[in-house]
C-alpha cells in the first residue's frame, strides 16, 4: 500500500540513519546534551562554559557529542514526556509515536500561537471554527481532535485560541488512547505542559515587532520564596495584524503558579490561566470549479464589525505525596470556565447574479462564468457559548517486583462534570458582494437579528484505570492497560431537534504494547490501542444519532526509536493503521447507523537533536493513506476531509559563531479535500521560514522571516457550505528582543 516516492525516500532515511550512525559517530564532534532538572532555570537556557570531553564508549554505546561554548545554548530535544503514561516517561519506553515541541523550538521559530506551534507535528492539519465549535480545531491522523486538547493532563474543553506564553512544551501522542484519556482521542491527543515554578530566581521580558502591525510583549518571572517554595508568573499582551485584509487580534493573558514542598515528600501546586481574546474571525473563501476561488490572498468576505471575544479562566490544584521510592500518591483538580461572544460573517454560497435570490452554484461550484461575473452571498455565524468543567484525578503509582520481574503500576479514578450552552443568532438581509472585489463595510443597512436555537447540555463521567509497565528483563518490556468509563450526557434544544436527548455510555478501553531494547540506545515496539466516541462527546449532537452506541477505533503500530550520538540525536519511525469500522453514517432521511468504515494506513518518522556541536535539527514526516471504505451518504471510496497524503516539517539551526546563529526550514503539505464529498481539492504547498539570531548571556536578538518566498497557500479548511479555505499568511518579518535579569 506504500508505493509513493516521498514515502520510499523517508523510509530509506529513517531506517538507514540508525544503522549508519555508529560509523559516523566515530568522527563526530564531541559534545554533551543539555539536561534540565526541576530546580534548574526554565526561564533562560543554561550557559555552557567550555566544550565537554568525550565520553568513553564501548561496543554497545555510541560516543557522546558535547556542545561547544556558546552564550546561550538552545536544545530542541526532549527525552521524556507526560502524555504517554500519565507520568514523566522516557520516550523510548512509550510504545506509540510522540512528538514533543518544546519552548526552544517555538522561540527559534517565532511561533506564539497554538496553531503555529502544531506546524511542527506531522499528521496535524487545521480546521476552521464553525457550528457549535470555535477556537482551535485540529485534525490528527485524519480524525478530528477538537475535544482531544489537554492542559497539564486535563481535558481543555474551553473553546478558545490558545497561546504558548505559559507553555514549557506541547506533546502530541498519536493513535487512539482512550485507556489514558477517556472518550475521544481517536487520532491521538495534544497535551499542553505549563511552565513550572522552580528554586532559581529568574526574570525575562520579550518584545516582538513585525510587519503588518505586529506587536507583542511577554514576561516570565520566577522567584524563590524559601528553600522549598517558589512562585512564577507568566503574562503576555499582543496586537497582531495580518497580510489578510481587516484581520486583527488583540489578546492578553496571565498565568501565575505557586509550588510548596519542592524536593520534599509532599508537594502542593496551585496555578491559574486567565486569558482574553478579541480577534477578527476568518472564514476564508469559497470554492470555484473544484478549487479555492482565484481571488487575491487578502480578499475578505466579512464585516469590519465582526469579532470573536473570548474569556478563559482555568484553575488547577494538585498534591503529590511520595511515601517511598516505590509508592507515590497524586490528586489533581481542575476548574475551568470560558465564554465566547462571536459575531462572525462568512461566505455562504457563490451566486450567478447580484441578488440574494439569484441562482447558487453547488458541488464544487463548477461554472464557465469568470470570477468577475460571480457574487458571494454572506451568512452570519453568531453565537454566545459558555463552557464550565470540573475534573478530579486521583492516582497511585506503585513500583514492585515479582521475582526477577519489575512492575510500574499506575492506577486511579477520574471524575468529571461538563456543562455547555450555545445561544445562536441569525442576522437577516446580509448583502451580496462581488467575488473579486467585495465591499468591506461595518453595518449594512436593513440587517435584522433573529434569536435562534438555545442549546443546553451537560455530562458526568466516572472512570477507573490501571496500567502496568512490566520489565521482564534488561531488554524486554510489556505494557498493558484497562480503563472503564461511564459517560452520561444530555442536551436540550429550544428550537432545533432533538428537543431533548440523553444517553449513558459504558466502555472499556484497552492498551497493549511490547518493547524490545537490545541496547541502551535503540528500542523497538508493537502496540495496540482503542478509543470510543459517544454521539454527545462534545456536548453537541446531530439529530437521529442520540440512540446510537459510541463509535470505536482500533490502532495498530510497529516502530523503532533510536538515541544516537550518545543520546544527542533522537530518531523514530513507525507504521500504523487506525480504523473506525462502526462509524456513524446516514442511511436515510430519518435514520443513522453505525455501519460506516474509515481506515487510515500510514508511516511516520521524526528526528530531533544535535547532529554536531553547532548544528541541531527538528523534523518529522507522515504519510497517510486514508479512505472511507464504507458509507451510505455517497462518500464511500473518498478521502476524508483535511487529510493530506504527505506532510513534512523540518527546522534546523547552525551556530556559525559562539554568538551568531542562522536557520530555517520548510513545511510541506500535499493536496487535500475540503470535505468528505471530495468536490473541492485544495492544492498542496511548501512554505519556507528562516531565522537569524544573536545570543548573549543577558539577551537575545532574533529575526524571523515567515513564508520567505511569499507562497500563496491555504491553511485551515472548513467543510461546511461546500468547502471553504482560509489563505495562509504572506511574507512576514518579525524582530524579537529577549532580556534576562
Amino acid at each position: 500500500m506504500f508505493n509513493h516516492t516521498p514515502l520510499a525516500t523517508a523510509l530509506a532515511l529513517a531506517f538507514a540513519i540508525p544503522f549508519a550512525t555508529p560509523a559516523v559517530a566515530q568522527t563526530a564532534p564531541q559534545t554533551t546534551a543539555q539536561s534540565a532538572s526541576d530546580n534548574a532555570t526554565t526561564g533562560a537556557n543554561a550557559t555552557t562554559d567550555a566544550t565537554k570531553t568525550t565520553t568513553a564508549t564501548d561496543s554497545g554505546t555510541l560516543p557522546t557529542i558535547g556542545i561547544a561554548a556558546q552564550s546561550e545554548q538552545q536544545d530542541f530535544q526532549a527525552e521524556r514526556s507526560n502524555v504517554g503514561a500519565k507520568t514523566p516517561t522516557a520516550l523510548r519506553d512509550i510504545p506509540q509515536t510522540v512528538t514533543v515541541i518544546n519552548k526552544d523550538v517555538l522561540a527559534s521559530q517565532g511561533a506564539t500561537s497554538f496553531q503555529d506551534a502544531l506546524r511542527n507535528a506531522p499528521g496535524v492539519t487545521i480546521g476552521g471554527a464553525e457550528g457549535g465549535q470555535i477556537g482551535n480545531n485540529i485534525n490528527l491522523r485524519g480524525f478530528t481532535a477538537q475535544n482531544d486538547i489537554y492542559l497539564d493532563g486535563f481535558r481543555d474543553r474551553n473553546q478558545y485560541y490558545r497561546d504558548t506564553f505559559d507553555l514549557e512544551e506541547i506533546e502530541v501522542l498519536y493513535g487512539p488512547s482512550s485507556m489514558l484519556f477517556g472518550r475521544g482521542s481517536t487520532g491521538g491527543v495534544i497535551n499542553q505542559v505549563s511552565k513550572k515554578a522552580n528554586l532559581k530566581d529568574s526574570a525575562e521580558i520579550s518584545t516582538t515587532v513585525g510587519t503588518d502591525d505586529h506587536y507583542r510583549t511577554s514576561v516570565d518571572v520566577n522567584h524563590k520564596l524559601n528553600d522549598t517554595s517558589a512562585i512564577r508568573l507568566n503574562a503576555f499582551g499582543q496586537s497582531i495584524g495580518s497580510t489578510r485584509d481587516v484581520m486583527k487580534n488583540k489578546d492578553f493573558g496571565v498565568a501565575p503558579e505557586v509550588r510548596f514542598g519542592i524536593g520534599t515528600p509532599t508537594e502542593v501546586t496551585l496555578s491559574a490561566l486567565i486569558q482574553h481574546n478579541h480577534d477578527m474571525p476568518d472564514y476564508g473563501i469559497q470554492a470555484l470549479n473544484g478549487r479555492p476561488s482565484p481571488v487575491p490572498r487578502n480578499t475578505f468576505y466579512g464585516l469590519t464589525s465582526d469579532r470573536t471575544i473570548q474569556d478563559v479562566q482555568t484553575f488547577n490544584a494538585s498534591i503529590k505525596h511520595k511515601f517511598s521510592d516505590a509508592l507515590t500518591f497524586t490528586n489533581q483538580t481542575q476548574l475551568s470556565h470560558s465564554m465566547t461572544d462571536a459575531r462572525e460573517t462568512a461566505p455562504q454560497s457563490v451566486l450567478t447574479g447580484p441578488l440574494a435570490t439569484s441562482p447558487a452554484l453547488s458541488n464544487g461550484n463548477f461554472t464557465s462564468l469568470p470570477p468577475s461575473e460571480l457574487f458571494i452571498k454572506l451568512q452570519s455565524h453568531d453565537r454566545v457559548i459558555e463552557n464550565h468543567s470540573i475534573y478530579n484525578d486521583t492516582m497511585v503509582e506503585y513500583k514492585f517486583d515479582t521475582g526477577p520481574i519489575k512492575h510500574d503500576l499506575i492506577t486511579g479514578i477520574e471524575l468529571g462534570h461538563d456543562s455547555y450552552t450555545n445561544q445562536a443568532y441569525t442576522r437577516n438581509n446580509l448583502p451580496v458582494v462581488t467575488m473579486l472585489d467585495p465591499a468591506i463595510m461595518s453595518s449594512p443597512a436593513g440587517v435584522t437579528t433573529t434569536v435562534g436555537n438555545f442549546a443546553d447540555s451537560g455530562s458526568n463521567e466516572i472512570a477507573a484505570y490501571a496500567n502496568d509497565t512490566i520489565s521482564l528483563n534488561q531488554h524486554w518490556k510489556v505494557i498493558g492497560g484497562l480503563r472503564w468509563d461511564r459517560f452520561q450526557a444530555q442536551i436540550h434544544n429550544s428550537t432545533s431537534l432533538p428537543a431533548y436527548a440523553t444517553q449513558t455510555n459504558f466502555f472499556t478501553s484497552v492498551r497493549a504494547g511490547v518493547i524490545y531494547q537490545p541496547t541502551d540506545w535503540q528500542s523497538y515496539y508493537v502496540s495496540y490501542g482503542t478509543s470510543f466516541d459517544p454521539s454527545l462527546e462534545a456536548l453537541t449532537l446531530t439529530n437521529l444519532t442520540q440512540n446510537l452506541a459510541p463509535e470505536s477505533t482500533k490502532s495498530y503500530e510497529v516502530g523503532g526509536k533510536w538515541d544516537l550520538l550518545g543520546g544527542n540525536l533522537s530518531v523514530n519511525s513507525a507504521f500504523f493503521r487506525e480504523e473506525m469500522d462502526n462509524a456513524r453514517t446516514q442511511v436515510s432521511t430519518t435514520e443513522y447507523e453505525l455501519d460506516g468504515d474509515v481506515r487510515v494506513d500510514g508511516f511516520q518518522a521524526g528526528v530531533t537533536g544535535h547532529i554536531t556541536d553547532k548544528w541541531q535539527i527538528f523534523g518529522g514526516y507522515t504519510y497517510m493513506d486514508a479512505t472511507i471504505l464504507k458509507a451510505a451518504d455517497g462518500t464511500q471510496g473518498h478521502t476524508p476531509a483535511n487529510t493530506p497524503h504527505n506532510t513534512l516539517t523540518l527546522w534546523s539551526t547552525y551556530a556559525i559563531t559562539p554568538h551568531w546563529e542562522i536557520g530555517g526550514g520548510p513545511t510541506y503539505m500535499s493536496p487535500r479535500y475540503a470535505s468528505n464529498t471530495n468536490y473541492v481539492r485544495v492544492p498542496g504547498y511548501t512554505r519556507w521560514d528562516a531565522t537569524a539570531a544573536y545570543h548573549a548571556k543577558k539577551y537575545d536578538v532574533r529575526l524571523n522571516l515567515l513564508n520567505m518566498t511569499n507562497k500563496e497557500y491555504f491553511d485551515a479548511l472548513i467543510p461546511s457550505d461546500g468547502g471553504r479555505s482560509v489563505p495562509g499568511i504572506g511574507r512576514t518579518l518579525l524582530a524579537t528582543f529577549d532580556y534576562r535579569f
